[in-house]
């Protein structure tokens, strides 16, 4: 990675630390996961990692259609932009039961899906939807091995069942995520992802041997994007792809994306010989996981000493003194997580052909919009 890929010129006004999305990388990390999916109708992307209006819109362009969010105001974001098809990829609980109906309500352009893997809650919710006037498309969750939410591979069939049943709902298919996996070889990581399709086949073959013809398989996560590529009748679910960050590059160097967000921070002291510290502290870059919580570009001999909320304390390795950036000097970070750092941003800048060119809200940052 080298930095003239990402220099700007004219920087001297721009307050730091600021978000910088790289507008052509994006649109190449895109069309890239294009054709890895073979065509864009194969890609049900989530959009937990921008949180954009504009974003969404330049995928709209490029002839996606399906999208997944993590939030009510993710969802009512989607809205907005007349998004076709949108998964909330999270349990419906409390409120958000009826804030969820109400999105329905508010934007009939769209057509919403739940998940679910707790019978208990689709009934609620079936029967808030009825009550309504209503009936909502669900997706059964499918525990495939994070253990964080679903119903385990081999309940879900009679779930299924059990589930196409009640009133308000209507069952279309399943929602499979496989974050847990995290191989760095691929090899192995194919050889896992073929083993969740395994389990799709069986569930498929019982269902329809039941008379339950399922529509939807939504299947994966970024990094095993392209290993979910390989199977056919089932949707890909990546979403960091498109922005990309320093934890995915340098563990999954398979993957053939750029990282397209940086975070502009500035040197702001040099509190003892070899070393310097940023103006980039806990508030301005995603603080998980656990270890190096950026890259720096161009600076390939600094190890981090402490990070506090607005400082980030760096020491340069003995014989490469002369890495260490001049007080007051721009740099550029690579975030380890692109997710959360996009969240800290109430908007981020946006940059072509070394200049910025436009400013995004964050539209979705927050809980609730409007809904």
């Amino acid at each position: 990675m080298t930095k003239n890929i990402y220099e700007l010129r004219n920087t001297e006004n721009i307050i730091t630390p600021a978000l910088v999305y790289y507008k052509d990388l994006i649109l190449e990390n895109t069309k890239k996961a294009i054709a890895i999916a073979k065509s864009p109708d194969n890609l049900w992307p989530h959009v937990k990692s921008h949180k954009i209006r504009e974003m969404i819109e330049m995928q709209l362009a490029l002839g996606i259609t399906r999208f997944k969010c993590a939030t009510i105001a993710e969802g009512e974001m989607l809205g907005e932009a007349r998004a076709p098809k949108v998964i909330l990829a999270y349990p419906l609980v409390g409120p958000n039961v009826d804030r969820f109906l109400t999105l329905i309500r508010s934007y009939p352009e769209t057509e919403y899906f739940a998940i679910g893997d707790d019978l208990n809650q689709l009934r609620l919710l079936g029967e808030k939807a009825a009550a309504v006037g209503l009936t909502v498309n669900a997706l059964v969750d499918v525990n495939v091995g994070m253990n964080r939410t679903g119903t385990l591979p081999e309940t879900c069939v009679d779930f299924y069942v059990v589930a196409s049943k009640l009133k308000g709902l209507k069952l279309r298919g399943f929602h499979f995520y496989d974050g847990h996996l995290g191989i760095t070889d691929v090899g192995e990581r194919q050889k896992e992802v073929d083993a969740v399709h395994e389990k799709l086949r069986i569930i498929r073959d019982e269902l329809k041997e039941k008379g339950y013809p399922v529509e939807i398989f939504v299947m994966g996560g970024s990094p095993e994007f392209p290993c979910h590529a390989k199977h056919e009748n089932v949707w890909y679910s990546p979403g960091t792809v498109f922005l990309f960050d320093y934890a995915y590059e340098s563990k999954f160097p398979d993957l053939p994306f750029v990282p397209a967000g940086i975070v502009l921070t500035r040197v702001v002291s040099h509190p003892k010989p070899g070393y310097f510290t940023l103006d980039l502290g806990h508030k301005g870059i995603g603080a998980d996981p656990p270890g190096v919580r950026g890259k720096i570009v161009g600076i390939d001999h600094a190890a981090h000493v402490s990070q506090s909320e607005e400082h980030w304390v760096f020491q340069v390795e003995e014989g490469f003194e002369d890495e260490i950036p001049p007080v007051g000097s721009l740099q550029y970070v690579i975030p380890t997580h692109i997710c959360p750092t996009s969240a800290l941003y109430p908007s981020v800048l946006v940059a072509e052909n070394g200049e910025i060119t436009d400013e995004w809200v964050v539209a979705a940052r927050n809980r609730k919009i409007t809904v």
